[in-house]
């Protein structure tokens, strides 16, 4: 039994990815028989909004499905504003291992998510209070895809934020990977093959799973219309102008229906865009609990999967609304390519792909899936048998319980949190101009 650490400003009752890839390998790594503790914050995102409960506290623990969470208070804001989620993200970091230094224990192993990117200060410095190896989890390439979106162009915090980044591949004693395309490019940038893991995130095929179509309807309120659902974050990079776009070419089909559940930066400018156009085909709901998400998912007919076009880390990338809709049974509608291409279309035949930020490509795909309803069904039946097989959680926490069990029993605790160099010397190197090998 190896007692564990996670260490992530996202967990439930949060409903994002990044809490929900935490929890699904931390309470299934406690059914193994480890101890696992997360490090987190109080519930917020993305409103900013902490639950009155959780307010006022430095610091609070809790019991969720056998994990033990250590909640330490930091600045929160809303997901909008780059310069407040940045210090938002900067104030967990730094706050949060000092904070909950000695409620987290002594763990054997930490395990960090980024991004955030700044998570990784509080791993690098917990692991060198407790003296135990830590684990970079790395689920996007920051800050590359930042300065890709032209969220991130000041040329000093780019600087600060690659040696962070970089610095931290070198110091963890394994860097997880969820995809190849991520993988690949580590490797590019010289960090040896050994020292990677590839394990991508999953799901749980047994809550996400077939439903029939007319009882998750009838759950939720909805009529018999084709409808295609976008559910997941209403961010700068997913390019759901789109979406927009496609409705208005299909506002004469009043068979046809587009939901965008969920929350985000551009979601207040998205729903007055579509009141401006009476667009009367598109329903925004606000983000539902994760319980419901499973429902929400099978009372679709089809999954739209959209990113904005022209950004390169984008061709690493398996988001996971694609992986649930697979789970559940229903055909996607993809506006990605790249690994999720190569996987969802090629490699499972679950997918309908599309032109990204092309919006008469997207109606086409949408019209298509309406008018053939048996491939439509077909698409939905390969992307179940596909998820079953390669992206369940059961199966991935097991590839992990194993690693860290070899991780923790070929080497020693101590000399796993010895650096390759002192923080330091390599800002100095940094600052004074001298190259860092990427």
């Amino acid at each position: 039994m190896a007692r564990v650490l996670f260490i992530s400003p996202y967990y439930p009752p949060e409903k994002g990815a990044a809490s929900v890839c935490v929890s699904e390998n931390a309470k299934r790594l406690v059914q193994r028989g480890h101890r696992v503790t997360v490090l987190t914050t109080e519930p917020n995102y993305p409103t900013g909004i902490v639950p009155p409960h959780y307010r006022g506290k430095l610091l609070q623990r809790e019991v969720i499905d056998g994990v033990d969470v250590v909640r330490a208070w930091s600045y929160t804001s809303p997901n909008k504003g780059f310069l407040r989620r940045i210090l938002a993200q900067l104030s967990f970091g730094c706050l949060a291992p000092w904070l909950g230094n000695k409620a987290v224990g002594q763990p054997d192993l930490i395990i960090v998510q980024s991004p955030p990117l700044f998570d990784a200060i509080a791993a690098r410095t917990l692991a060198r209070i407790k003296h135990c190896p830590f684990i970079f989890m790395v689920s996007d390439l920051w800050p590359e895809s930042a300065v890709q979106l032209g969220a991130l162009h000041h040329p000093l915090l780019i600087r600060l934020s690659e040696w962070l980044e970089w610095s931290t591949y070198r110091r963890a004693s394994l860097v997880w990977v969820v995809t190849e395309g991520i993988r690949a490019h580590l490797q590019r940038r010289g960090l040896a093959d050994e020292r990677i893991m590839l394990l991508t995130n999953g799901v749980d095929t047994e809550r996400f799973t077939p439903m029939p179509l007319a009882l998750a309807r009838a759950r939720l309120g909805w009529d018999e219309r084709f409808t295609v659902l976008y559910a997941g974050t209403h961010g700068l990079s997913h390019g759901l102008t789109t979406i927009l776009d496609a409705a208005e070419r299909l506002r004469e089909r009043e068979d046809i229906h587009i939901v965008l559940a969920g929350d985000g930066a551009e979601k207040a400018a998205l729903v007055e865009q579509a009141r401006q156009r009476n667009l009367t085909n598109i329903t925004f709901y606000e983000p539902l609990s994760h319980d419901l998400v499973p429902t929400l998912v099978c009372a679709a007919d089809a999954c739209l999967v959209h990113v904005r076009k022209n950004i390169a880390v984008f061709d690493g990338m398996l988001p996971i609304k694609m992986i649930e809709a697979m789970a559940c049974g229903r055909p996607i509608l993809l506006g990605i390519g790249g690994e999720a291409r190569r996987v969802a279309d090629h490699e499972a035949r679950a997918a309908l792909s599309f032109e990204q930020e092309n919006a008469e490509s997207l109606a086409n795909g949408i019209l298509y899936l309406s008018e053939h309803r048996e491939y439509t069904n077909l698409l939905g039946r390969n992307g179940r048998t596909f998820a079953e097989a390669i992206f369940s959680y059961d199966h991935l926490v097991d590839a992990l319980d194993e690693r860290i069990r070899e991780l923790l029993g070929e080497t020693s605790v101590a000399t796993q949190c010895i650096a390759p160099a002192d923080d330091a010397s390599m800002v100095g190197a940094m600052m004074h101009g001298n190259k860092i090998v990427r």
